[in-house]
């Protein structure tokens, strides 16, 4: 072996070590897989279920969030329906249906995909419960991938609340996803939600994990 062949082995072993570090590094997140759900007001909940009529609680979630044992019927405009959507906890000020791409296709709606609470000109929908029916002029959205994390998790990524990052997944896929909103409280436990598409598409499955990999992208 000459000297030349000597130093090709040489650079090419220390570039494959500086790709295996630099694959390795970023901050890790744990991932939430986040199905179709819905958010209530408690007059919408109560023309779902009836007068004075209060979620029972399944599962906490992360913020003080709770998945209800209550589930409706969604409806879009051309009467194309998906049955046994669940209600998350607690009542809010606004009603809010989250769905996927694949869902909205086949509802036949047009949801825009939003940040949650961004509900302003989106799409109708229509809720069937056992004791009533509900119409929403608006409220029906594709969420936008976000980051929860708490004050302790976001300074040591290194990011701030309303940071926009990219993260790497580095399954047999090795799917990159950009523009994930970071959202910091201290009710937050570290957490990225995708949804159901976006899981399947990158062959993400409920506690996989990514890694932020691009932090300079501010929203």
């Amino acid at each position: 072996m000459n000297r030349d062949e000597i130093e090709l082995i040489t650079r090419l072993v220390a570039e494959t070590i500086s790709e295996a570090s630099e694959q390795s590094s970023g901050y890790v997140v744990p991932i939430g897989v986040s199905a179709r759900h819905i958010h209530l007001t408690q007059s919408d909940l109560e023309v779902l279920y009836g007068p004075g009529y209060q979620l029972t609680k399944k599962k906490d979630l992360m913020g003080g969030q709770f998945a209800s044992n209550e589930m409706v019927t969604i409806v879009g405009l051309k009467l194309r329906a998906i049955e046994n959507v669940r209600i998350l906890g607690p009542v809010r000020k606004t009603s809010q249906v989250e769905i996927s791409a694949t869902d909205a296709i086949k509802l036949g709606v047009k949801a825009p995909l939003r940040e949650s609470g961004d509900t302003a000109g989106s799409a109708p929908i229509a809720l069937v419960g056992p004791k009533g029916a509900l119409y929403l002029k608006e409220g029906c959205i594709v969420a936008a991938r976000h980051i929860h994390m708490s004050p302790a998790d976001a300074q040591a990524a290194g990011v701030h609340d309303g940071d926009y990052v990219s993260v790497r997944v580095e399954n047999e896929r090795g799917t990159v996803f950009n523009k994930c909103k970071i959202r910091v409280s201290p009710e937050f436990t570290l957490e990225m939600h995708i949804d159901t598409d976006e899981a399947n598409a990158a062959g993400i499955k409920q506690g996989d994990t990514c890694v932020i990999v691009n932090n300079s992208i501010c929203g």
